[in-house]
């Protein structure tokens, strides 16, 4: 739900699944058949392991990362995984390209170039739960558009900052 100044929007993990669910049904409803899932750790590893299992196909995990400065809330410089993690073989054919959100649409746009320089992929489309106003990239298919572009409190960033010493003395080991 939004807060009052629109700059903030705190997600259940019902809501959260919830919307995952959705993107599986816009994608299934267009008719698109892919052969793999490709998930940008680490924020469309949980849509993208969701997927995954509804629509039985294989999920390949490529890390990147550029939310680091500032309590991992300042968009720093991008890094790319070189290389994309596989169960087997290579990624090829059909592949659904998933991430949670296109915040500024650079991260999406720039894996989005690179896989599509490779000629194993006959076909790339992209799937996102969120799309924010201030992005530059659309991706295929996306659930939720935020005009206000507001920062996202998904409900597993309580890990973020959890360390082991609090598991313990939560669980009084």
């Amino acid at each position: 739900m939004l807060t009052d100044d629109g700059k903030h929007l705190y997600v259940s993990w019902e809501e959260y699944h919830q919307l995952t669910e959705r993107l599986a049904l816009k994608v299934h409803t267009s008719g698109w058949q892919f052969d793999q899932i490709l998930c940008l750790a680490r924020g469309g590893m949980r849509p993208g392991d969701v997927l995954s299992r509804i629509f039985d196909r294989p999920l390949g995990i490529m890390s990147t990362s550029s939310y680091r400065d500032d309590g991992g809330t300042l968009q720093g410089r991008l890094d790319m995984a070189k290389y994309i993690t596989m169960p087997k073989g290579e990624l090829a054919g059909r592949v659904l390209l998933v991430d949670d959100l296109a915040d500024s649409g650079v991260t999406l746009r720039a894996v989005v170039d690179r896989l599509r320089s490779m000629p194993a992929i006959t076909e790339l489309r992209s799937a996102v739960i969120w799309v924010k106003g201030v992005s530059s990239y659309t991706p295929d298919y996306y659930v939720e558009t935020l005009p206000t572009s507001p920062w996202i409190h998904q409900p597993f960033e309580d890990y973020d900052t959890l360390r082991p010493e609090a598991l313990m003395k939560r669980y009084k080991v």
